[in-house]
This record gives structure tokens, sequence and C-alpha cells, in this order.
């Protein structure tokens, strides 16, 4: 068995197949093609099929932070809690914009910038891009917000009332 493939030279076989690949008849195409799929087939053919087994359905675990067994009264009362304490942060965030805004102040007076004419000029830019648009400026739309969120609130300490009959 040494013998044998002592007498095989991948180099020769190379240069055998390029010579004759070279040479100009006219069945090398199909030939070629008919090559490859016996090719092809033999490998398939050695190719075990999959044993796959199916796959289990995933358990799909639901992660709840309140009761599910909430009334609507509790719920509203929940999401009224909520806004309250958003409206709070909202109201500190505005009082830590406004001391910023007083810092930025005193350091331009201090550098000798007129801070008064830059505010106002930044409020007339403002003032034309809301009247440009059409929005409501955001003292009103703060106002109408509270309004709606207060009527909810109202609206629905009416109904749990209605609701505890």
């Amino acid at each position: 068995m040494k013998g044998f493939f002592r007498s095989i030279s991948l180099k020769a076989a190379v240069v055998d197949f390029a010579s004759q690949w070279q040479e100009d008849t006219p069945h090398r195409w199909p030939i070629l093609g008919v090559a490859m799929a016996c090719t092809f087939a033999v490998f398939m053919l050695f190719i075990p099929d999959s044993q796959r087994a199916a796959l289990p359905r995933p358990e799909v675990d639901y992660i709840t932070t309140f009761a599910p067994d909430r009334s609507d009264a509790e719920i509203i009362a929940s999401n009224c809690a909520n806004q309250a304490f958003k409206d709070e942060l909202e109201a500190r965030l505005a009082e830590r914009a406004e001391l910023r805004r007083d810092m930025y102040r005193a350091l331009g007076r201090a550098t000798f910038v007129d801070v008064d004419e830059a505010v106002a000029e930044a409020e007339a830019e403002q003032e034309a891009a809301r009247e440009a648009s059409g929005a409501l400026t955001e003292e009103e739309l703060a106002a109408e917000q509270a309004r709606s969120v207060e009527e909810y609130c109202a609206s629905a300490a009416g109904s749990a009332a209605v609701d505890a009959r």
C-alpha cells in the first residue's frame, strides 16, 4: 500500500489537470458539470440525516409589579399618585434649571456680557418659533395638562365613591 501512495504526486495531478483543461474539447463543460454533480451526490450519501428533536416550548415568566386583581379605582389612584410624583419631580427640575440660568447670568455679568440683552433676544427667538409653529406656550400647555390630570383624578375619585357604595 505504501508503494501506491509513493507514486501519487499532487503536483503531477495538478499539472495533468491543467493540461487537460487547456485543450479545446467540445465536451469540457458538460463533463465538469457531471463530475461536480457526482461528487456532490457521493458526499450527500455520506452525510447522515440530522436527528433533531423538536425544541420544547419556552416557558414564559411574566414579571408583574402590580396585583393582578386590582380594581379600576386602585389603578386610577395609583396613576394619580404617580402623576403627583412626576409633577413634583418636574418642579424640582425646573427649579434647578432656573438656578443654573441664574448662575450663568451671574457668570455673564462677571465677564461683562450684556446678559439682559441676550435673554431678551433668546426669548424673542423662542416666541417667534412658537408663533410660527402655532404651538401652545409652555404655560398654556402646563395648564392644559394640569387641568386634564385634575379632571381625571377627580372623575376617578367620583367613580371610586360610586363603586364603594
